[in-house]
């Protein structure tokens, strides 16, 4: 999943060190658009303590990590990855 291109410019235009709430300051309007609406940095960060991150790749890490299973699309699906064994996998279809 890629983070619409304002919540991206959001991670590269913050200096670090950073806060959550620092971050927040400033971005917690950016809205992350999901498979079925949006949401906002501040309702996906705001649910977990006050940390500090070091770098724009730990906060970008930390965002996409507190993002809920709304953000996966349709949940448990593939057409591309093999059953675990011991799995009722799907039937596969040859396009």
């Amino acid at each position: 999943m890629r983070m619409a291109k304002s919540a991206e410019e959001s991670f590269t235009d913050q200096s670090f060190p950073t806060t959550k709430t620092e971050f927040l300051e400033e971005h917690g309007d950016v809205e992350v658009e999901l498979p079925n609406g949006a949401v906002t940095l501040s309702e996906v960060l705001d649910p977990f303590p006050d940390e500090e991150y070091a770098t724009e790749e730990d906060l970008r890490f930390a965002t996409y990590g507190a993002l809920g299973e709304d953000a996966i699309g349709r949940k448990g699906y593939s057409d591309r990855d093999p059953c675990c064994p011991g799995e009722q996998g799907h039937d596969h279809v040859s396009l």
